[in-house]
């Protein structure tokens, strides 16, 4: 699964029509939820909200959505895309930043669970 999320994220990038840059877009998206799914991944499901892979898996959607758009911006004569894109990336960098608040926590505690405390 892997292999084929970096293959798609490959074709994504080189993808020239919009329906192409759709289609890998979401396949890429696809991969990378499902292998976010699986089983041994610390998640804190109970608090989606402040946890670390939650935060996570949205920041890897909006940047995979940033790629897909990205000839877009250039195209766009009323910037709508390029205001978009600096919103969303503005959203991002919270994610981000949440991110690095969250990680260290949630080592901490992977390491109490694997110990058995």
């Amino acid at each position: 699964m892997f292999v084929l999320t970096a293959v798609s994220l490959y074709f994504l990038h080189n993808a020239r029509e919009a329906k192409w840059r759709g289609i890998f877009a979401t396949l890429t998206g696809m991969g990378i939820v499902i292998l976010g799914c699986q089983d041994n991944v610390f998640r804190r499901t109970n608090e989606w909200y402040i946890s670390h892979y939650y935060y996570g898996i949205t920041a890897a959607l909006l940047m995979i959505f940033s790629l897909a758009i990205v000839k877009d911006i250039y195209k766009d004569k009323s910037n709508r895309w390029r205001n978009a894109h600096i919103i969303l990336n503005c959203f991002a960098l919270l994610l981000f930043m949440g991110q690095g608040i969250t990680g260290a926590r949630d080592l901490l505690e992977i390491g109490k669970y694997k110990l058995g405390g």
